[in-house]
């Protein structure tokens, strides 16, 4: 018996490890080439794609289209499915790939008709900006195309890759107007719910300013103090839920002009949050090109795969970087029954050729929603022609931050805080992106004849802006940063509460001279300010408890440290009591929505004034049917304790925030199949941030890169992405990059030494 054991035993090893290796086989064919030369039509000159050690693209052009195309060889060789998921995201197209598990998705996608907007804007083009799209496309499907064999994803899907087409580079570019202010809508549809339910006085109540704020100007918006509304509640049908707050997609960035340098040059630093998955969707890229007036061009910084530009960077002339605006760019018009609407056929492909139809309704204002028994139509900038462009590119060849500042109102991205330097010591800040010039923003839906829709049809070009101000430091982080006057006019899209703001503001306050080390240590600053009032609410809680059971907790409360540090046990206890404070609080108003499919959760960030008062009044009509405030902040704890066992078990020292907070980057496919995580996943590394702090870190949410720079001196330079160049699991640049990204190292801006390089030539060249 022993003996047929081990043959078997040896049998099944064997058997494993030829499928390993035909596994590995496999991979192995679809990996791009690192070396050689290729020939292409398209090119007009040679020109070289070459990369480093980190997998660092450096193109070498002779003309920016040139540049376009090995920018787009490069994005096909290494990011290709992720391109390929972005543009059917936007476009409502992913049931072609994932069955009818994503025609949901695709039918909220579809509400928007990027496809059809796309095409539309490229017909619209000059020829020189189409010529460029078409050229990176080419570059696109010719890098795919090199490695001679599908890449595993398409494997496994049983599916084949579509070619690139220039549309699909603005569908890239609608994809993060997705991500940045779907939550504009969904916030203003989530106010009209509460209007209806529970009247204009509980919006006021929830939409109250906040203390924290953080304006350049110092400017404050106040406020009589609101009536607290009174809240039926009823225990028997109002059940404990938690709210999920909704990810806040935004970004840090500050300037000091050179006056506060040693250099005399202005510096920027810039850490854009994102969604953290593999591959990163951010991608390093050198461009080296001559202009047609014979200037030569050097632009180093991150790009999206799917779009031929540098998002964020430096020409060493100029340096910039973006946060969300969450300026107020979309509007729900309630229709009445004169205001027509029609219907448009719309098909889904699925796999094994299926396809799924149905109808969207649409209105002279936008594409129609039924809420409350009612029809809405949504104005949204990103359904207007200006909302995407390539001017961005423009940004490239800019000397100085006026020139950058006269671009900035004409480039077609989501709206964006821009920050931007220069060698000769300026710095500005200026809203850049899509901007109606609607003047009437609002919380909740209009009528037709308020609508402004002509209005909407024009991109603002009268914005206001900061350049050199008087203490030399700027500061964004996705609260107002404009005047409150100005805030009148351009509206609340979603704003972040601003504690993150006044941390960032307070710590440039603090010093008078900056070098990169600086910029590094606030970008990683996690000091828990916000929480600090919620760590004394939370300690006298338990001590008026007087129960034998919170000795542990109020010890690890005294050791909390008073940052989002991973050995901190108390301070997961702060935050989770916190959000079962809300949760229990706000309970009735959640049951409700839930009943109308609606939520809290994206506004969740509004609550904390509202939150205090209720705290603090003590009414009763609040207090959830609990006996006393103190009774529900009691429970409150004990539901959070609850909550993290259930998560992480009932040892505390589990608790501590680096674990329950441990930064965790995935591949989506690991994500629906665990057995493929230890090959496709970053390895996971201990929390070292969280929200309303500048290091902002959730499991899989945060800084995407972070970026430091003066122009004229980009030696000493910083760009940190958190993950690898390429999408291929054997590739040598998977992971490159991420474990400096995870421990919080400096990762150079410029490239290194070239380790591998293809040369490209134009096929009039001679193909052997």
């Amino acid at each position: 018996m022993l003996k047929w054991f081990k043959i078997l035993f040896s049998i099944g090893i064997l058997a494993g490890l030829a499928m390993t290796a035909a596994v590995y086989g496999v991979l192995s064919l679809s990996l791009p080439a690192l070396d050689g030369r290729g020939y292409s039509g398209t090119l007009d000159a040679p020109s070289q794609l070459s990369r480093d050690q980190l997998g660092h693209a450096i193109i070498r052009a002779q003309s920016r289209t040139d540049a376009a195309y090995v920018m787009g060889y490069a994005h096909g060789q290494d990011r290709y499915f992720q391109m390929d998921l972005l543009r059917r995201n936007a476009a409502g197209e992913l049931s072609e790939l994932f069955g009818e598990a994503a025609l949901s998705l695709d039918k909220a996608m579809r509400f928007h008709q990027f496809r059809q907007r796309s095409e539309k804007i490229i017909a619209a083009m000059n020829e020189q900006e189409r010529q460029l799209l078409e050229s990176y496309a080419d570059g696109v499907n010719e890098g795919r195309a090199q490695s001679g064999m599908p890449s595993f994803e398409y494997l496994l899907l049983g599916a084949d890759a579509r070619p690139w087409q220039p549309a699909d580079s603005l569908l890239v570019i609608f994809s993060m107007y997705l991500d940045l202010q779907a939550a504009t809508y969904k916030r203003d549809k989530t106010l009209i719910h509460i209007a209806e339910l529970f009247g204009q006085d509980m919006v006021d109540f929830i939409l109250q300013p906040s203390t924290y704020q953080a304006a350049l100007d110092g400017s404050k918006i106040t406020a009589a103090e609101v009536n607290i509304p009174d809240l039926a509640f009823d225990r028997k049908e109002v059940a404990y839920r938690q709210i999920a707050p909704s990810l806040l997609y935004g970004s840090n960035n500050w300037a000091v002009m050179g006056s506060l340098t040693s250099t005399g040059a202005a510096m920027v630093s810039d850490d854009m949050h994102l969604g953290l998955d593999v591959p990163s969707i951010w991608y390093r890229v050198q461009l080296n090109y001559d202009t047609k007036s014979g200037e030569d061009v050097q632009v180093t910084g991150v790009s999206l795969p799917g779009v031929p530009a540098v998002v964020v960077g430096s020409n060493d002339h100029i340096a910039w970087g973006f946060t969300n605006g969450y300026l107020d760019t979309a509007d729900w018009v309630e229709l009445t029954h004169s205001d027509p609407i029609s219907k448009v056929p719309q098909t889904i492909l699925l796999p094994n050729a299926q396809s799924h139809n149905y109808e969207l309704m649409m209105s002279q204002f936008g594409p129609v929603k039924s809420l409350n028994g009612k029809q809405y139509a949504l104005q949204w900038v990103a359904h207007q022609p200006y909302a995407v462009n390539l001017n961005l590119l423009q940004f490239e060849t800019a000397k100085s931050v006026d020139q950058a500042l006269s671009i900035a109102s004409n480039v077609g991205i989501p709206v964006q805080n821009l920050m931007v330097v220069d060698g000769q010591g300026n710095a500005a800040w200026q809203p850049t992106g899509a901007l109606p010039s609607r003047v009437f923003p609002n919380d909740l839906a209009v009528a037709p004849a308020r609508a402004e829709a002509e209005l909407w049809r024009v991109n603002e070009q009268n914005r206001p802006r900061v350049v050199n101000p008087e203490n030399g430091k700027l500061w964004t982080a996705n609260s107002r940063v404009m005047s409150a006057m100005d805030h009148r006019r351009f509206g609340d899209g979603g704003y972040a509460l601003g504690a993150r703001a006044q941390q960032i503001r307070d710590r440039l306050f603090a010093q008078q001279q900056f070098a990169e080390a600086d910029f590094n240590a606030l970008q990683l600053d996690n000091e828990a300010r916000f929480l600090m009032p919620w760590h004394a609410l939370l300690t006298a809680t338990l001590e008026r408890a007087q129960a034998q059971d919170h000795a542990q907790a109020l010890s690890h409360l005294k050791a909390w440290q008073g940052c989002a540090c991973s050995d901190s046990i108390g301070y997961t206890l702060v935050k989770y009591f916190r959000a079962s404070v809300i949760d229990l609080v706000f309970a009735q108003l959640e049951h409700r929505l839930q009943k109308e499919k609606e939520t809290l959760s994206h506004l969740t960030r509004y609550l904390e004034p509202a939150l205090w008062q209720l705290i603090e009044k003590q009414p009763e009509s609040w207090r959830s049917g609990y006996d006393s405030w103190q009774a529900l902040l009691e429970d409150a704890h004990n539901q959070s304790k609850q909550n993290l066992t259930q998560k992480h078990g009932s040892n505390m020292i589990d608790w501590q925030w680096g674990k329950v907070n441990a930064l965790t980057v995935q591949h989506p496919f690991s994500k629906q199949m665990p057995v493929l995580s230890r090959f496709l996943d970053m390895p996971t590394a201990p929390g070292f941030g969280d929200s309303y702090m500048p290091a902002v870190q959730k499991r899989s949410f945060g800084a995407s890169q972070r970026f430091i720079a003066q122009p004229g001196h980009l030696h000493k330079a910083v760009m940190t992405v958190a993950g690898g160049q390429s999408g291929h699991p054997l590739s040598p640049y998977y992971r490159s990059g991420f474990t400096a990204y995870a421990q919080g190292q400096l990762t150079p801006l410029l490239p290194g030494g070239v380790v591998h390089t293809i040369e490209l030539l134009p096929a009039s060249h001679g193909q052997p």
